[in-house]
């Protein structure tokens, strides 16, 4: 089988639409204008008079989906949970709490930081990481609510990719996103589950979030995997690790706005390496980490390319974190498409690098 409605695929769209509206006879009456509308109207059907717990990482998907809930519930109807599990980007946390609280959405922070590192320690298995990551979560929802008996649904942000790449449906179906909330958390909460986002793409979510009112600086960021920098840090993950990848990212994110490169892709990062390389800094000799530094370009994360970023851009970044970050001494470009690599780094990944 191939995949016709991704990007990449040649006469994909013209596949679709024949197969839907000349062979299936399917009216043409998708409008995208109507989506707020209709998703303010499923929200209120499902939920009713009841209470939603919602799950937040301060991305697209979360943030749009607890600001819709909000709209069609009012703010004493929806309560947001942000679990600080320290593998955020760097000063995520406050930027967070301060872009929620300005968006009129009841907010609380859980800093798990020292519960997850002390799960995470010694972990170098990327998948391992991924569930212990998950049962985290679970955890942290489930002490929050069992608190708080007045919630009766639990919301999440919930993309048509994550179940498709999750939900491992179908005969001879993969399951590439182990780590994603995707069914799970209601099991364990004993709450009803609210996604108003499960069949639609991130780009469609956008511009739900545009119709909403959500700042450009919200609505447009960059995707962030549930799991933080522990995909992107690869082997072993400790405090030291994040404050070195933290540092070198925000150099790289800081580059592509002052640039004007930001909004040219659909996603961009660090990644530590698991690899020490000989560098020379002043007089001395160096044994340090290797980072590497990703973007790419998609249009509903299905599938992505390369990002065609300027090598005079790249040497000036490199440049930048190797001066300022105590711990780099290196810095690479990946120029991998997905497929065969994803947009997030795991072990075996490692070996897509050119």
């Amino acid at each position: 089988q191939f995949h016709p409605e991704v990007q990449h695929t040649e006469y994909g769209e013209g596949l679709l639409k024949a197969f839907v509206f000349d062979i299936c006879k399917a009216p043409h009456n998708w409008d995208s204008s109507q989506m707020l509308n209709s998703s303010i109207e499923r929200i209120r059907q499902n939920v009713g008079k009841g209470k939603v717990l919602m799950a937040v990482s301060g991305g697209v998907d979360s943030t749009v989906a607890a600001v819709l809930l909000t709209r069609a519930l009012g703010a004493q109807h929806v309560h947001a949970i942000f679990v600080d599990h320290g593998l955020l980007r760097k000063d995520e946390a406050i930027w967070v709490q301060e872009q929620f609280r300005s968006m009129g959405v009841h907010l609380t922070t859980l800093d798990k930081k020292t519960e997850f590192y002390a799960e995470l320690s010694g972990i170098t298995d990327p998948e391992q990481k991924r569930k212990i990551i998950g049962r985290k979560f679970i955890e942290a929802f489930e002490e929050f609510a069992k608190g708080h008996k007045e919630f009766t649904h639990l919301g999440q942000g919930t993309l048509y990719p994550d179940v498709i790449e999750s939900a491992g449906h179908g005969a001879g179906s993969k399951v590439i996103k182990s780590h994603h909330n995707v069914g799970g958390l209601p099991e364990k909460l004993a709450l009803e589950l609210v996604e108003p986002f499960r069949y639609l793409f991130k780009d469609e979510v956008r511009t739900i979030g545009r119709a909403l009112g959500i700042p450009p600086l919200l609505v447009d960021r960059h995707p962030f995997p549930g799991p933080g920098l522990a995909v992107r840090i690869i082997g072993s993950i400790d405090a030291e690790k994040v404050r070195i990848l933290q540092e070198a990212d925000a150099i790289f994110i800081r580059h592509l706005h002052d640039h004007g490169f930001y909004h040219q892709v659909w996603q961009a990062f660090a990644v530590l390496l698991p690899v020490k390389s000989v560098g020379v800094m002043g007089d001395n000799r160096t044994y340090q980490d290797v980072c590497a530094l990703r973007a790419v370009t998609a249009s509903d994360g299905m599938t992505a390319g390369v990002g065609d970023l300027p090598i005079s851009f790249l040497v000036n970044v490199g440049s930048e974190i190797v001066r300022k970050v105590n711990g780099i001494n290196r810095v690479v470009y990946d120029v991998t498409t997905k497929p065969p690599a994803t947009p997030h780094l795991s072990r075996n990944s490692f070996l897509s690098f050119n």
